[in-house]
C-alpha cells in the first residue's frame, strides 16, 4: 500500500514542524508549501518530505499542488496579530484569507477536496457564538466563511481544528514562556494581569496527532461536508496556576507581580465549549508538560 499524501502549508512554524515530524514517522508522504524567503526549522533532504516553493502568486500555487498531487491538505499557514494596526490590514487579509483562498482553487484544479483547516478559539464566545476577539480571528472566520464556496459548489470536504494555547519543545514564540524566562533571566517581576483567565493549554504532540486523526478520517470519507472541532485539553487552568506549574518545572518560582498590568481589551476570561474531534483526545498532562518544557529550556 502507498503512503498517503499529505500537503502543508505553515509547516515552518511551531506547530507545522512538529505536525510534519509526526506524519513522517507515521510513515505519511508529506509535500511541504513553503513560501519564497522562509527558511525552514528542518534540516533539507528529511525522509518522506518534499518540498514546494510558493512566490505567493495564484498561478505558482495552483503549479506547485499540481505537482505534489496531495490526497489531503493541511492548512496552518497564517499571521498572527493580537491587536492589530493600521499597517497590520493587508498582510492579515493576503495571509488568512487571500493565500488560503489560493491554495483551495489550486486544490480545486489538482483533483484533491480534503482540507483540514485551522480556526482559533478568538472566533468565539465562552457560548460557541461567533464573536470576534479580534481582527485576527475575524480574518479566521473569513476563510471558513470563503470555504462554504468550496464545500457547496465544489464538493469539498473540510474539517476546521479550532486550536486553544499550544506549548512544548521547540517553541521559539514570543508568547508567554519567552516572557517568563525573560523574568528568570533578569530576576525583575513581570508585570501581569491579575491572572483569573483560563487558558486551555494544549501540549504540540497532542495537537499534531489530532491534525492526523482528522487527515486520515477525511481520507477514509471525503464525502462533501464542513465540520468544526476543538483541540481543548477540556482542563482549564487559571493563569496564575500555569505560572506555577512553569515555576515547578524549572525549579524556582517566577517572578510576577500580578496586577501590575490590566487585562488587555477583549481578554478572553474562559474558553469556548465546542465539540472535541472524534477519536482524539489530548494525553499530556499540563503538569507533566510544563515540568518537561522547564528543564528543556532551563537545562544546565
Amino acid at each position: 500500500m502507498s503512503a498517503p499524501r499529505a500537503l502543508v502549508t505553515g509547516s515552518t512554524g511551531f506547530v507545522g514542524t512538529h505536525l510534519v515530524r509526526h506524519l513522517t514517522t507515521r510513515g505519511w508522504a508529506v509535500t511541504r508549501l513553503l513560501r519564497d524567503g522562509l527558511e525552514s526549522d528542518e534540516p533539507a533532504g528529511i525522509a518522506g518530505v518534499t518540498d514546494e516553493w510558493w512566490d505567493g502568486s495564484t498561478d505558482a500555487a495552483l503549479a506547485a499542488v499540481g505537482r505534489a498531487r496531495p490526497e489531503v491538505v493541511v492548512h496552518l499557514a497564517s499571521l498572527f496579530v493580537a491587536e492589530h494596526g493600521a499597517a497590520d490590514l493587508r498582510p492579515l487579509i493576503e495571509s488568512n484569507v487571500l493565500a488560503g483562498a489560493q491554495v483551495a482553487e489550486a486544490m480545486l484544479r489538482a483533483g484533491c477536496r480534503r482540507l483540514v483547516n485551522t480556526g482559533t478559539s478568538w472566533q468565539r464566545d465562552a457560548s460557541g457564538a461567533y464573536e470576534p476577539v479580534c481582527l485576527y480571528a475575524a480574518t479566521k472566520q473569513a476563510f471558513e466563511d470563503l470555504l462554504a464556496y468550496y464545500v457547496s459548489v465544489e464538493g469539498f470536504a473540510v474539517v476546521t481544528l479550532s486550536l486553544f494555547d499550544t506549548y512544548g519543545p521547540g517553541d521559539r514564540r514570543p508568547k508567554l514562556f519567552a516572557a517568563l524566562d525573560a523574568a528568570l533571566a533578569d530576576g525583575r517581576p513581570l508585570k501581569m494581569s491579575p491572572g483569573e483567565q483560563l487558558l486551555d493549554l494544549v501540549h504540540v504532540s497532542d495537537v499534531a496527532r489530532a491534525f492526523e486523526v482528522a487527515a486520515a478520517g477525511l481520507l477514509v470519507d471525503g464525502a462533501r461536508r464542513s465540520e468544526r472541532y476543538d483541540v481543548s485539553s477540556g482542563r482549564p487552568v487559571a493563569l496564575r496556576d500555569v505560572v506555577a506549574l512553569y515555576g515547578q518545572g524549572v525549579g524556582r518560582p517566577v517572578p510576577v507581580q500580578w496586577g501590575g498590568r490590566p487585562y488587555r481589551r477583549r481578554e478572553v476570561m474562559a474558553p469556548p465549549v465546542g465539540r472535541t474531534l472524534p477519536g482524539w483526545r489530548a494525553t499530556i498532562g499540563l503538569d507533566e508538560g510544563l515540568a518537561a518544557l522547564g528543564r528543556e529550556r532551563h537545562a544546565c
